[in-house]
């Protein structure tokens, strides 16, 4: 592999006023589009079949095959949403994206629309970050009034329309048919499939749900061709990508580079993890994906090479912790998130990541019992494939993967009654006995000692 950034979608991150429409033109912006504008849609669709470009929102399947999916028009309306509803902690790359350079957003979306035959494109944008919002319906503004945008697009006879969508701020609105209904003004929670959004999605039209960075790769594609983009990356994990280093780290933000890049690479460029400490776990894809260690610092960062090693690429959320962390505190804190953010229409995730939170709660605060792992781990496996939604499987893979990686930190915490990295801890702790199964909960804010 290689340490070379290949700086594509943040090339004009260091320009002034990077995210004007003129820094972009400044920069080749639109060549993509006019390309595209030349070329028959279904060309448009193989070009980037051809360039090997895989979703980057999480999943990685095949981004022109998924425009493929859709149904032969019927004269009707069919739609572009674009999801931007970045709510997984650890995940930050979409939304510096959109207020560095969100003009390659919009042209993206351009590009994408006239390939799928669609008139009218959604952005969904998380409606908590509302200095994004304004940014990217400025981009959208200077797109509509240079011609890029609105009726005959660049006089090719192409319309379209662009609306950009505040949510309301829930993270099942990051399941594309959560969002979905959620756009449509309903309560945002996941669909029953089949259908599927290609054959049944807004307004039940046929529809393409594409993350943020994907549709802005389009652009590269269609400006340098898919032999330029395949060019970059593995054989079946192609392409450039940002991979967003955070926690302990010595220069924590966004580097592009090719897919196949290693975490050791990146922390290379990155400064290395902050002086005088050491890794000691990391997450490859977001909080939702297995958790890794040193052990595989080399491990190629491509979805086949990641998976092979038991773990998801997902949004390249490379979240950096050193050896000062509980790992079973960090744990604990990202399932209270999963069970806050759970919407609740299925048993398994609205009961599951409950029960998973009390019993972390109870282990972090030093009332674990014996038998509390598996407890666990039989929670997990009643979660795993049997949730509605992929967001319920999510929520078990830091839990698994931390037991499996760190079982003797886990029974530490159960026979020492309290945190190994603390010793003063244990006076910092209020419990009040319970003999239910949330016995040992935290009766406080006491959550001594550790980082």
């Amino acid at each position: 592999m290689t340490d070379t950034l290949t700086p594509v979608l943040t090339d004009t991150w260091d320009a002034e006023r990077s995210w004007a429409l003129s820094t972009y033109l400044d920069k080749g912006g639109y060549a993509g589009l006019r390309n595209a504008l030349a070329m028959e849609p279904g060309a448009v669709v193989q070009a980037v079949k051809d360039a090997g470009l895989r979703g980057r929102g999480g999943a990685g399947f095949p981004t022109g095959m998924k425009w493929g999916f859709l149904p032969p028009d019927d004269g009707g309306p069919r739609y572009l949403v674009v999801n931007a509803d970045e709510s997984e902690p650890g995940t930050c790359k979409d939304i510096p994206l959109m207020m560095a350079s969100p003009q390659h957003l919009v042209e993206g979306i351009a590009i994408t629309s006239y390939a799928i035959g669609c008139h009218h494109a959604f952005v969904y944008v998380r409606g908590e970050v509302l200095h994004v919002y304004r940014r990217v319906m400025n981009a959208v503004q200077e797109a509509y009034d240079a011609g890029y945008l609105g009726k005959d697009v660049l006089g090719s006879g192409f319309d379209l329309d662009v609306t950009v969508h505040a949510g309301a701020g829930a993270y099942i609105c990051g399941e594309e048919t959560a969002l979905l209904d959620s756009l449509e003004g309903m309560r945002g929670q996941p669909r029953l499939k089949p259908p599927f959004p290609a054959v049944a999605g807004l307004y039940a039209r046929p529809t393409v749900v594409n993350n943020v960075e994907s549709i802005a790769s389009v652009p590269g594609i269609l400006k340098n061709g898919p032999e330029w983009f395949a060019s970059m990356g593995t054989e079946r994990s192609q392409g450039h990508g940002l991979f967003s280093l955070s926690g302990h780290v010595t220069r924590p933000g966004q580097y592009e580079a090719p897919l196949g890049i290693t975490l050791r690479e990146l922390l290379d460029l990155a400064g290395g993890v902050r002086a005088g400490h050491e890794l000691k776990f990391w997450t490859p894809g977001g909080s939702s994906t297995p958790m890794f260690t040193a052990e595989h610092l080399d491990v190629p960062l491509d979805y086949e090479s990641v998976g092979a090693a038991k773990s998801m690429l997902g949004t390249r959320a490379l979240q950096i912790f050193d050896e000062t962390v509980c790992v079973v505190r960090a744990v604990s804190r990202w399932t209270d998130f999963y069970a806050h953010e759970s919407c609740g229409k299925c048993t398994p995730c609205r009961e599951g990541t409950y029960w998973m939170k009390q019993v972390l709660r109870r282990i972090e605060a030093g009332e674990g019992q014996d038998g509390d792992l598996e407890l666990l781990l039989d929670l997990c496996e009643n979660i795993l494939g049997r949730a509605f939604c992929a967001l319920g499987d999510g929520a078990t893979s830091p839990v698994t993967s931390s037991i499996q990686l760190f079982r003797d930190e886990y029974q530490a915490h159960i026979d020492g009654h309290g945190c190994p990295f603390d010793p003063s801890a244990s006076a910092l702790f209020a419990y009040t006995p319970k003999t239910s199964p949330t016995a040992g909960v935290l009766a406080g804010a006491g959550a001594g000692g550790h980082r």
